[in-house]
């Protein structure tokens, strides 16, 4: 009887001896896993600071104004205000206030320079 609660005994030290190395091995597999996972969320962290420097250098107002007049053609030009809202038409009144103002006939021409030679323009009502 004390024989076979001695190789009980030892069979379950054994056991326990092998049960918590095999806790412990998947301890440290986990511990590299997320040493690894730390590092690409740095590196990913690093990445998008980076991304937001450099959108915030393109979208900077001042440089797409500037390539807003190179490209396009457009320049900062000062608008017409108007004083008060009874200088703006009534509905149905056939002589409005601004009729005999210079800002009745105001007008603004943009000129058009020409863009890229590959591009052609097409006609919305003959479909060429």
């Amino acid at each position: 009887m004390v024989r076979i609660l001695n190789f009980i005994c030892v069979a379950l030290a054994g056991f326990s001896c092998l049960t918590l190395y095999h806790v412990s091995e998947r301890t440290r597999i986990a511990r590299e896993e997320l040493t690894v996972v730390n590092h690409q969320i740095v590196a990913e962290r690093n990445l998008t600071n980076v991304l937001e420097a450099e959108w915030a250098r393109v979208a900077e107002p001042s440089r797409i104004q500037q390539l807003a007049q190179q490209q396009l053609g457009l320049d900062d030009r000062s608008s017409a205000q108007l004083a008060s809202l009874e200088l703006l038409p009534r509905r149905g009144e056939a002589a409005a206030p601004l009729a005999t103002t210079p800002l009745r006939n105001a007008s603004d021409v943009v000129p058009v320079k020409p863009r890229n030679p590959n591009i052609h323009s097409v006609s919305a009502r003959t479909g060429t």
